[in-house]
């Protein structure tokens, strides 16, 4: 197995581009500016620890591409991957762009690659921090002349997030893929509107395995108030979140859950909690 060691002063997609599969990519502390494609499988970027070494940029929805078309939700992303057996460790991944009301979604990080795992890592955003792949099967349509292949593909896609600080505002883990969150942190920062909301699945009824979180927190930084944030609500019909063992802080509110504005989607959304919550909606299993 190789192992790189590169410089703040490199250019991070230059070293993916030519690095070979299985290599382990060592990032020193500090933050490295720029926007960069995982393609090539089973690569690990390894940081000096998560408060150490970041990947930055700011790209949103709303700005214009070099033909002037707005990126949208799915080309904001800082850090994209679409190549199966990727690792990133003690490294933080985050979309500065700021204020989602005027700018528009903000990826951090965009996962379109199975068996990814994050151990030790953060995400930090506002809306739309965390997107797992694969999209809605109607957004794999609509975007056909606007995203690449890679970022368009269908199948399903596994995650696993382990010891991870994610914070975010509106929708900050979202997406039709299987992913396990165990022992993280999920923490909802204040970006200005009123309502928050953690998870936005979008999954298939055929998926059994959706989003689960196990023995996670549910945290706030000092601004967000309280009781103003759900924990999930389905961006399609069928999205499946499991809550298992968790803890909540009093941001959360009571209900814990919302059916996605005047949608029917509660009779259809798949969403689990163990153990059970007095007050929560009548929908939640």
């Amino acid at each position: 197995m190789a192992e790189w060691r590169i410089n703040l002063m490199e250019s991070l997609q230059d070293v993916l581009d030519v690095a070979p599969p299985g290599t382990v990519i060592r990032l020193p502390a500090g933050v490295f500016r720029q926007t960069a494609v995982i393609r090539t499988p089973g690569i690990t970027l390894a940081g000096a620890g998560r408060d150490r070494t970041a990947i930055v940029f700011d790209r949103c929805a709303k700005a214009l591409d070099h033909v002037g078309r707005p990126l949208g939700t799915f080309r904001s992303f800082t850090l994209a991957v679409t190549a199966a057996n990727v690792t990133l460790r003690d490294l933080t991944v985050a979309n500065d762009a700021g204020d989602p009301a005027q700018n528009g979604q903000q990826v951090a990080l965009s996962v379109l690659g199975d068996n990814f795992l994050m151990a030790d890592g953060g995400l930090v955003s506002t809306q739309d921090t965390l997107f797992l792949g694969p999209l809605p099967p109607d957004l794999i349509l609509r975007y056909r002349d606007l995203l690449p292949e890679a970022l368009r593909r269908p199948e399903g896609l596994s995650s696993r997030f382990l010891g991870c600080r994610i914070a975010g505002s509106v929708d900050f883990v979202f997406g039709g893929g299987s992913a396990l969150f165990d022992g993280c942190e999920l923490r909802s920062v204040c970006d200005g509107r009123r309502v928050g909301y953690v998870a936005a699945p979008s999954h298939a009824l055929s998926q059994t395995d959706g989003f689960t979180f196990r023995r996670c927190r549910f945290t706030a930084e000092p601004s967000v108030p309280p009781e103003s944030v759900y924990l999930a609500r389905p961006w399609r019909d069928h999205g499946l979140c499991r809550f298992e063992d968790c803890a909540y802080g009093p941001h959360i509110h009571p209900a814990g859950f919302d059916k996605w504005g005047t949608t029917h989607r509660n009779e259809t959304a798949r969403f689990y909690e163990t153990p059970g919550v007095p007050g929560r909606v009548d929908w939640v299993n």
